[in-house]
This record gives structure tokens, C-alpha cells and sequence, in this order.
């Protein structure tokens, strides 16, 4: 899909009441380790450590811009998109220790973020996340400020406005706000060609000539939030959230050739959803003595809405419908979720444990199947144990997690469950102030979404069609991975290597069955890659011209029932 759409971006504005600031309001306890004081980060065992500089503070007006300042290696930062990945892949935002969106950290004041930690390779309290950001952040103590953000485009319907508003008494801190994010009709176009191979050796080829299409993908987001920071102590963090979505809607129109028909045909193929999210958060951190901390995060939500779709094919001369395909499920779901972490500290070793629980629940209405109605539930226990120890230039750390997870199907009595085992491991060698090596071994599970495990039936277009597969079971994932950071002259950055195997990824699957073509999925043979990165950053012109970028080679292979790809 080719969206060609020149935006013209108007200037966004910021807004601040002038506030007293505290000192650092999270007292984290950090182990003894190298300092490299150019460009300002600490490399540790465990992470690395940024510290804003002036002129990336003064030359940023949220988190987001701060953060790109910072030019962390492998790290790419949009503040338009407001998104932040590291090598494509998502990254876990964090704001003193509690799980945040990026949308929070746009809202962060540049001058109240002390630090940022950056966690290539995160423990088992992480839950499988591939990399880590942790915006270390100091409430002031007095007054208060005001943020207010505008994106817009000047030619389309497309733009970002964000606005919140935080008064600050003594270690209190509210904060109410509001975000909405405009799109709205948006040009686009599809052409595509597509063979199709049936048992019997007969072929299908189709070719669709774009005649337009929109995109509509609009979000509304609302929220409040009270925090109490008492230094070394206790944060307590309480939030409401609503997010609405009025329309998010993707629309193509075509003209259709395919080589068992005579006549081309026009397409109409449309889909969406729309609904609304309120959710309500709770965090308690509380500080012991003997340097112990204990953690327990809450989150709730409920969801509403509906997904729609319509496939049309039509006769060019006579208008008749060759093909009329329309579904609309309506879904109600609700999510629970309970996490509590112990973490105890000494002087070169950590020990941190926990347990958490997660409960899905859905209901689906199938109005296009005359209203019949189908119940998913989903469980989920994690529990862990990991140990940190720090012996002169060399880290240790090791820890074992264990997932139990359980599906059932209400109507059809369907489901499955199974316990996981999560091993993680890692080797850091601290060569000098300049060069460190780390080897690390990670390991998570990849739960089925309700969609992958719904068995019931959905057309896609004339013949193809959907089914989830309800046996199906949580998939293993194994990752091996070292890096050597380097600090020559002018030239700092990240050099390393990565294996990854998951013996039983979930992949979708394709079977004939008569004249239909089936996708569904299935617990494949395994997937496989190994890659080789750099991530340089080099001053060309030292403090005015930094050049930074990610390379990466990588050979992947893939098999499942009846194929094997390498790629």
C-alpha cells in the first residue's frame, strides 16, 4: 500500500508554569560500576544510563523530543508518530519503574527527567519484553504546569492534539489531560497480484487495479492521575483512563481481474472497528529497611465495540453482486491484571522475585450470524526468581520463570492448557572505562490472541475463509545475544551478534478443503534467525554534527506443515 501524501507539519507549542523542582524522587539503589563520562552515559551491568545534557533538554519540549536527543544506538524515535522502536521491534516504556505509553512520556516536562535507563536485555521481572526504557522522573514540589501539543497537516485531515495540565503540593502530584488523534479520509491505493495453487495443479491468479480508497483512524483519550513520591519511601501512583475510537475504517475499490473469469469486476473491500476502553491503574512501591523493595501494580479494563467488514464484488455493466460477503461481531471484554515484585539489594549482588496473574474475558456477538453469541476465557500465572552478582569486571545473573495458561471455549467446551518454563542468563565483562562485553540467554512465551483461537468460521472474500484453531498451545521463544560497546575518538556505539529459535512459533496456516482456501493456525516446526548488528554514532563535527544509524544482516528459516522458507 503506497500513500503518497505530502504533509506540511505546523509548529507545535509548549506551554509551562514555572515550578520548584525536588531532588530525585525514586530512590533507586545501583550498583558500583564503570562511569564513561563522554557521551554522558554510565554503562552497568544490567543497562545503560543516560544523562540529558543541557542543550538536549533546552532544545526539547516533551519526553519524546528529549529522547531523541539523547541519540541512543539502535533506538528510533518519531515524536509526529509517536512511536518508539529499537532494531523494528517494540520497545517497553516505563516511567519510574511503572509500565507507561508513549503518549505519557510526551507529556513528561524535559526539565523534570533526571535519567533514562536503557535495558537491552531485560530480567524475567520484564515478562518477555524485548528492550526496556525507564524514564527516571522528579515531581516538583510547588506550583504546577501546563502542556499543550499540536501536530497538523496541511493538506489532509490528519493531525495530533495533546494538552494536560499538573499541580504539585508537597509530595502530591494531579495531572488531567487529553489527547486526540485525527484521521480522517485519507487518500490511499492498492494494486496487488496473487496465484493461487490448488491440490490438483490448477492455478488462480488474480490482479487488482487500484480505483482509490480512504483511510479513516481516529482516537480520543482521556485521563486523571494522582501521585504521592515521599523520597526512599513510598510512590504511589492511582489513574483513570478513557480511550474512545470513532472510527478506525480502511476502504479499497478496485477493478478485478482473475483468469477463471472472462470479465474484470469491481471490488469493494472495507474493514474496521470502533469502540470504547475506560481502564483504572494502581501502583504501590514501598521502600524497607535493609534496602528491600516491594512492588504491587494493578490494572483493569473493559472494552466495547464492534468489527466490521464488507467484501463486495460486482458485475462493471449490470451493477448484479458476484460476491456479497458482510460481518459484524459485536465484543464486549474485560481484562484483569495483578503483579507484586520483591527486590532486596546488597552491596554487588540483587535479588528480585514475583508473581502475577492476568484474566481475559470476551464475549462476541456474530450478528451476521443471526445473533448467535460465543464466550472466551483466558488465564494466565507467571511466577519468577532471578539473582544479580557483581565479582570485580565481572556480572552474573540468573533466574528461572514459570507460566501457566489456560483457554476454554464456554459454548463448544474447547480449550487448553500448559505450563512453560522461562531460563534467562547473562554475562557482563567490563573491559575498561571504554569497552564492555555482554552475553546474554533469554527466553519468553508467546500466548494465542482470542482471534488465532476462535473456531468460528469468518469468509473472507469469494473463497477464502478463517478459523481459529482452539489447540492451539503457548509458544517458546529462545534468544542468545552478545554485544561489545565501544568508545573510540569520535566514535561510540554497539557491535554484536543474535541467535533466536522458537521451536513451535504460532504461524498461520493454509489448507485447501473443496474450493475454499482455509488460513488457520497452527504450532509450526519452528522459526529460526541469526543476525549480525552494528550501531554506530560518530561526531563528524564534535558537539554540532552527529551521525547515527542501525545495520543489520540477518538469515531467518522457517517450516510448517507442508513448506520450509529462508529467507
Amino acid at each position: 500500500m503506497r500513500n503518497l501524501i505530502a504533509i506540511f507539519l505546523l509548529a507545535a507549542s509548549t506551554v509551562m508554569v514555572s515550578a520548584q523542582e525536588s531532588k530525585d524522587t525514586i530512590a533507586v539503589q545501583e550498583l558500583k560500576e564503570i562511569v564513561i563520562e563522554a557521551p554522558k552515559v554510565i554503562h552497568k551491568a544490567d543497562m545503560d544510563v543516560y544523562h540529558p545534557s543541557r542543550s538536549a533538554v533546552d532544545n526539547a519540549k516533551n519526553g519524546v523530543q528529549l529522547l531523541s536527543n539523547l541519540m541512543i544506538p539502535s533506538l528510533s524515535v518519531s515524536d509526529a508518530l509517536g512511536t518508539i522502536t529499537s532494531a523494528g521491534q517494540t520497545v517497553q516504556v516505563r516511567i519510574n519503574g511503572r509500565e507507561a505509553s508513549v503518549d505519557q512520556v510526551k507529556n513528561l516536562l524535559p526539565t523534570t527527567i533526571k535519567r533514562v535507563e536503557w535495558i537491552e536485555n531485560p530480567g524475567l521481572r520484564y515478562n518477555g519484553a524485548n528492550t526496556v526504557l525507564n524514564f527516571i522522573v522528579a515531581n516538583p514540589t510547588v506550583g504546577g504546569s501546563m502542556m499543550l501539543y499540536a501536530t497538523q497537516a496541511l493538506n489532509q485531515a490528519w493531525g495530533q492534539y495533546n494538552g494536560n495540565v499538573k499541580f504539585n503540593f508537597g509530595r502530591s502530584q494531579i495531572e488531567v489531560g487529553g489527547g486526540y488523534k485525527l484521521t480522517e479520509n485519507l487518500k490511499v491505493h492498492r494494486n496487488y497480484t496473487e496465484t493461487f495453487h490448488y491440490p490438483d495443479g490448477k492455478t488462480l491468479t488474480r490482479n487488482e487495479t487500484s480505483r482509490g480508497g480512504n483511510i479513516d483512524n481516529s482516537i480520543a483519550n482521556l485521563w486523571a492521575t494522582y501521585n504521592y513520591i515521599k523520597p526512599d519511601t513510598t510512590v504511589i501512583v492511582l489513574e483513570a483512563r478513557g480511550w474512545h475510537k470513532p472510527s478506525n475504517r480502511q476502504a479499497y475499490y478496485g477493478l478485478m481481474s482473475s483468469s477463471d473469469a472472462a470479465n474484470d469486476y469491481f471490488l469493494t473491500d472495507i474493514k474496521g472497528d470502533k469502540g470504547i476502553r475506560p481502564s483504572f491503574s494502581a501502583y504501590w512501591e514501598q521502600h524497607f529497611a535493609g534496602r528491600q523493595l516491594f512492588v504491587v501494580d494493578f490494572k483493569s479494563q473493559f472494552y466495547t465495540g464492534r468489527t466490521f467488514s464488507d467484501y463486495i464484488e460486482q458485475d462493471p455493466s449490470t451493477l448484479n453482486f458476484l460476491t456479497d460477503i458482510h460481518t459484524n461481531i459485536k465484543d464486549r471484554n474485560q481484562v484483569y491484571a495483578i503483579e507484586a515484585d520483591y527486590i532486596k539489594n546488597w552491596n554487588k549482588a540483587r535479588l528480585t522475585a514475583g508473581v502475577s496473574y492476568t484474566a481475559n474475558r470476551n464475549r462476541s456477538v456474530y450478528e451476521n450470524l443471526g445473533g448467535e453469541i460465543f464466550h472466551q476465557r483466558q488465564d494466565k500465572v507467571y511466577f519468577f526468581a532471578e539473582y544479580f552478582q557483581r565479582i570485580n569486571k565481572v556480572t552474573l545473573t540468573a533466574g528461572l520463570g514459570a507460566q501457566y495458561t489456560d483457554f476454554l471455549f464456554r459454548e463448544t467446551n474447547l480449550g487448553s492448557h500448559s505450563w512453560n518454563m522461562r531460563p534467562q542468563a547473562a554475562v557482563t565483562y567490563s573491559i575498561n572505562q571504554k569497552h564492555q562485553l555482554r552475553l546474554n540467554f533469554e527466553s519468553w512465551q508467546s500466548t494465542p490472541s482470542l482471534a488465532e483461537t476462535n473456531p468460528t468460521p469468518q469468509q473472507l472474500d469469494g473463497f477464502q475463509w478463517r478459523i481459529g484453531n482452539p489447540d492451539l498451545k503457548t509458544s517458546n521463544s529462545y534468544m542468545l545475544t552478545l554485544r561489545y560497546n565501544f568508545q573510540i575518538p569520535r566514535v561510540y556505539g554497539q557491535f554484536g551478534v543474535r541467535a533466536y529459535t522458537s521451536p513451535n512459533a504460532i504461524t498461520p496456516l493454509l489448507e485447501w478443503q473443496d474450493e475454499k482456501l482455509v488460513t488457520t493456525y497452527e504450532n509450526s516446526r519452528g522459526l529460526q534467525n541469526i543476525s549480525l548488528f552494528l550501531a554506530p554514532q560518530v561526531e563528524i563535527v564534535p558537539k554540532w554534527v552527529v551521525l547515527s544509524g542501525y545495520l543489520q544482516w540477518r538469515a531467518e528459516r522457517m517450516r510448517g506443515t507442508g513448506y520450509n522458507l529462508h529467507n
